[in-house]
């Protein structure tokens, strides 16, 4: 007899839900930009924003 080492999943309530796997974890990867872009966007968007009221 095999078994699943994990039975069922706490967090869903419905039968069918819980015969189900659990999902899968997302794969971890740097992220060490975002705060450039956020910058460079909203820099972006004060420029056009301040250039369009100017002229």
């Amino acid at each position: 007899m095999t078994r699943r080492l994990v039975l069922t999943n706490e967090a869903a309530r419905h039968p069918f839900r819980r015969t189900l796997p659990p999902p899968p974890k997302p794969a971890a990867r740097p992220n060490d930009d975002q705060d450039w872009k956020l910058f460079a966007l909203s820099f972006g968007a004060f420029f056009t924003c301040f250039y369009s009221f100017i002229f």
